[in-house]
């Protein structure tokens, strides 16, 4: 099992994870990518299996306290923050002037 942490653009937002096996995080995130945004997610298809895998990972939530590291990040509503993952991968974040986050 791997764990997804997702942001959501809901100012009420909790930052919940959940656990995802490895078939459903494949369906998310790309070979070597560990951000995703929903609407590309969405795009890729094929939305029948997407729709089940998600229906399977909300009912697997994850105690932050219990979380054995996270694997991937899941933004919904976040359009603007696709500028800062161009390769959708979290250690390649950049401004947009192209200086590492980190």
């Amino acid at each position: 099992m791997k764990n997804i942490l997702i942001i959501d653009g809901a100012d009420n937002c909790v930052y919940d994870i959940f656990a995802a096996t490895d078939s459903e995080f494949d369906l998310i995130f790309p070979a070597g990518q560990d951000i995703a945004f929903i609407d590309e997610v969405m795009a890729r298809g094929p939305r029948a299996e997407l729709n089940a895998a998600f229906n399977q990972i909300w009912q697997r939530p994850i105690r932050k306290a219990e979380a054995m590291g996270i694997h991937g990040t899941l933004f919904y509503e976040l359009e603007h923050k696709k500028l800062y993952y161009p390769t959708r991968r979290d250690e390649d974040a950049r401004n947009p002037d192209g200086t590492r986050l980190r």
